[in-house]
């Protein structure tokens, strides 16, 4: 029987046996509502707070600007929602963000926002020359991406931070790729708003955070209690969040480790697969990228044939963000860096992490190799 190799981290990753028996214990002895008076709840309530506090350490944040939510997906839509509400003027936002941020910055359009599009290069980083030119007066909000869960280019975001702080426009920062795969600090970011999801690193699913600078009003997302300062409403899910918190500590304990890990795995796939199905394009290959991730594409090949294909051989990947499945249009990520409709139809992402090995990514190639030679003949 063909061995199954799992190259879709940045859909999910793996929840790691360290987390799994924190949250194990947790389920046990941190079970009560941390918001109830009696011994029960006075015993979840430390695990929650000093969760609260090694995140806010790592992340660069203080412990009371770290929201809980359910995800990045919610840490998205909350920011988005309450750094907009009520109010008249523009968006600013790549034209390549996650479902998650457009569909929010869509219905803020529908509520009377005008929506104002940053172009990146080729390699899918932002233009600086454009900053400039932005309606710096009408901006209410600039949501931007810090790494792309399609093609893993990671933005330098400190030419447009400074100017969102001068003109005093709020800055939200989508981090969920980023936070558990690279370094992130909130504070030197200067940062509105940042959202995370524990899911991308190896803890948890539901579960994530927003981090909200201090002294920002955000009006509730989601209302009912007086959870998290009155800021989101819902009972904290205490051991998912222990997990969370166990996960980014292992991270940071491993960072250089695991970095210099994974990119070595990712490095010597893109240099298999250039080899062996030339021709083959890595996008945002000459810009800074994730560790883990290549957007690649084998031109004459169709992708969801190729996901299909190479399904059937036993390898987990994707055309790009899960959350966009089902869509049969180009990805818009990668129309934004100038790619043909055609080369964005033949691409796909493989996305690894710390639990691959050398032996897979060996495997894979020759795998992948196969079926792409094969479709290309079709």
């Amino acid at each position: 029987m063909t061995s199954r190799i799992y190259f879709d981290n940045n859909a999910t990753t793996r929840i790691l046996p360290e987390v799994a028996d924190v949250m194990a214990s947790a389920w046990q002895t941190a079970f009560a509502n941390p918001g109830s008076q009696h011994s029960f709840g006075r015993d979840a309530r430390p695990v929650l707070e000093d969760s609260r506090e090694t995140i806010a350490g790592i992340l660069g944040a203080d412990p009371t600007e770290v929201i809980f939510t359910s995800g990045g997906t919610e840490s998205i839509n909350s920011a988005v929602y309450g750094l907009t509400l009520g109010r008249k003027g523009c968006i600013a936002l790549t034209a390549g963000e996650h479902p998650a941020t457009t569909a929010a910055c869509e219905r803020a359009r529908q509520a009377g926002l005008k929506l104002v599009y940053l172009d990146v290069d080729a390699t899918g980083l932002l233009k600086p020359e454009q900053f400039a030119s932005l309606p710096w007066g009408e901006l209410k909000l600039v949501t931007v991406i810090l790494a792309h869960n399609e093609t893993g280019v990671v933005q330098d975001l400190a030419e447009l931070s400074n100017l969102c702080e001068q003109h005093r426009v709020p800055l939200l920062i989508d981090a969920v790729q980023a936070v558990g795969k690279i370094p992130v600090n909130f504070r030197e970011l200067k940062a509105t708003a940042l959202a995370f999801g524990a899911h991308k690193f190896h803890g948890p699913r539901g579960v994530g955070g927003l981090l909200l600078r201090r002294g920002v009003q955000l009006p509730p997302y989601l209302e009912g209690g007086y959870q998290e300062s009155g800021r989101r409403a819902g009972t904290e899910p205490v051991p998912l969040i222990a997990g969370m918190a166990k996960a980014l500590e292992v991270f940071t304990a491993e960072q250089q480790q695991r970095m210099q890990c994974v990119q070595h795995l990712r490095d010597s796939l893109q240099n298999q697969l250039q080899k062996l199905c030339a021709p083959a394009i890595a996008h945002g290959a000459n810009a800074a990228r994730l560790p883990n991730t290549l957007s690649i594409a084998f031109p004459g090949a169709d992708g969801e044939a190729m996901l299909v294909n190479f399904d059937l051989e036993g390898i987990a990947c994707s055309l790009g963000s899960t959350c966009a499945s089902g869509s049969a249009e180009p990805a818009p990520s990668l129309l934004a860096m100038g790619c043909s409709p055609d080369v964005c139809k033949s691409s796909v992402r493989f996305s690894l992490s710390s639990q691959n090995t050398i032996e897979e990514v060996d495997q894979a190639a020759m795998r992948i190799a196969s079926v792409v030679s094969r479709l290309r003949k079709v």
